[in-house]
């Protein structure tokens, strides 16, 4: 059986999950990134996506953040997102929100910021598919 390692999701507006856990999906800017026990040392970027959890006892949870970034060192995961909630919390009504709010982005920018918005777009869009929202 895997091993536990600590796991700490925190948003601005709140602490959204601390617990030991086995393994952690998270959407790390150069693709999904599988953490478990004695992972090595890294930092990186979050983008807009699902982050995965497995618990060694209990049921999985998944996790909604829309950017941010990881720091996994000795003692676990720490994961600062810009924005997050239970997927059991995110409604069709906040996704749409937030679409709007990319794709106006995604309209205002010009040069390299407008590539940056249209993957945070296209990343949201995801969310919406994968949770059928």
């Amino acid at each position: 059986m895997a091993e536990s390692f600590s796991f700490e999701l925190v948003s601005p507006e709140r602490l959204v999950l601390s617990e030991d856990v086995i393994e952690v999906v998270i959407p790390a800017s150069d693709g999904q990134m599988t953490i478990m026990k004695d992972h090595a040392p890294t930092m990186t970027t979050v983008k807009p996506g699902l982050v995965l959890v497995k618990r060694a006892e209990g049921p999985d949870e998944t996790i909604f953040v829309d950017g941010g970034f990881a720091d996994i060192n000795d003692n676990g995961l720490s994961l600062l997102a810009e924005v997050a909630m239970l997927t059991s919390e995110l409604d069709s009504e906040t996704l749409a929100a937030r679409l709007k709010s990319a794709q106006d982005d995604v309209d205002a920018a010009v040069g390299d910021a407008k590539d940056v918005a249209d993957l945070r777009l296209s990343n949201l869009e995801h969310v919406k598919q994968s949770l059928s929202l």
